[in-house]
């Protein structure tokens, strides 16, 4: 037992020497989000070209993203509410626009691969990753290898081009976007932390707690996040991290998003990864067309639309949205919106739709036979 505890801290040690050098290199190259593309780029090809064995507790991955959730939430103001609470039949739209487009996506991969549209559909369902993932389990018939493959290499790709795209010149307007929060950012200390920050962190943990229980989606990032919120509600000001601590959060998330694709695992591995670097990037442009839609329904500025409406996760997207100073309100508003909408209606639509097609083909079989 002691040894083989010894190759755990010994793993997690390369892991986060390979995840703090992929940061810094990636700092010194001045490549945007550094510490969140950093790690997960060292990871990625660490665990499938060098094939290191690396060790990444979840619980320090559940860690960064309860600090990601607090700043959530310290950008959830009344204000801001409200004017999300305005924007809720766009939101829906925009949201079931985004599944159509999928779905056709994953009809075309479906005639080109060798997988049949269940296991397409359910690789092509934007975000939701873990949800997405234990659909796929509880689904007779569905190939989990190509479902976790093409949803990994979907988040990836919108990872590591969001930050790419964002700092293009048609989105420099998202730096006006949240001007508040650079400012605070900047004045943030660890000496302005005590003792006001022991109330979210209390209130933030039970609800993450409570979340984690009655199987809340994301609770280590919902949690901290509405916490947050309710507080402010009631005119108690959180105080802002320093952006030591925001580095963190993006290492302990980058890291464990590199280390989730393992290619050793793939059948037809180049014809498996270019499909879905292919639906990837189809997915992509739909949510470019449509944020150019959103800023002309909505006066946002491009970036705050094109982070609000990308297909990655709300944690990584909020990372993104922060740094460049986009709207991080209303980018955590619509990531929020698409997260609930799948976990809560996707499963149930995604079952009847297969159940459906299941006594298609039945009836079809039956009218050969």
């Amino acid at each position: 037992m002691q040894h083989h505890d010894s190759i755990k801290i010994k793993h997690f040690i390369l892991t986060l020497i390979t995840a703090v050098i992929g940061g810094a290199l990636f700092k010194l190259l001045h490549i945007p989000v550094p510490w969140l593309l950093g790690p997960m780029v060292a990871g990625l090809i660490g665990t499938n070209v060098l094939k290191q064995h690396y060790f990444w507790p979840t619980g320090i991955r559940d860690a960064g993203m309860m600090i990601v959730g607090y700043t959530i939430g310290l950008s959830m103001t009344p204000v801001a509410l409200h004017a999300m609470a305005l924007q809720l039949p766009t939101m829906l739209s925009m949201t079931v626009i985004l599944l159509l487009f999928c779905s056709g996506i994953a009809y075309v991969v479906s005639k080109l691969s060798d997988s049949d549209y269940n296991t397409t559909l359910l690789g092509s369902i934007p975000g939701g990753l873990t949800q997405v993932i234990m659909l796929a389990e509880e689904t007779e018939g569905i190939n989990l290898a190509v479902v976790t493959v093409t949803q990994v290499i979907r988040l990836m790709m919108i990872i590591i081009m969001m930050p790419l795209l964002v700092t293009l010149p048609v989105y420099n307007d998202g730096a006006a976007g949240n001007a508040s929060t650079a400012v605070n950012t900047v004045t943030a200390s660890w000496s302005g932390l005590f003792p006001g920050l022991l109330l979210f962190a209390v209130v933030s943990i039970v609800l993450t707690f409570v979340g984690n229980k009655i199987h809340f989606p994301t609770s280590f990032l919902l949690g901290p996040a509405i916490g947050t919120a309710i507080l402010q509600a009631f005119g108690i000001e959180g105080p802002h991290l320093p952006p030591v601590l925001i580095n963190m959060s993006q290492l302990m998330i980058g890291m464990h998003v590199g280390l989730m694709l393992q290619t050793d695992q793939i059948q037809r591995k180049m014809r498996t990864i270019g499909l879905a670097i292919g639906s990837g990037l189809m997915l992509l442009l739909g949510s470019l067309v449509l944020s150019v839609v959103l800023t002309k329904i909505h006066p946002v500025s491009n970036a705050t639309a094109l982070l609000s409406l990308a297909p990655g996760g709300m944690d990584q997207m909020g990372i993104i949205a922060h740094e460049i100073h986009a709207d991080l309100s209303m980018v955590s508003g619509y990531q929020l919106f698409r997260t609930f909408f799948i976990y809560f209606a996707v499963p149930p639509l995604v079952k009847l739709i297969f159940k459906m097609m299941d006594r298609r083909k039945a009836a079809q079989q039956n009218g050969h036979a």
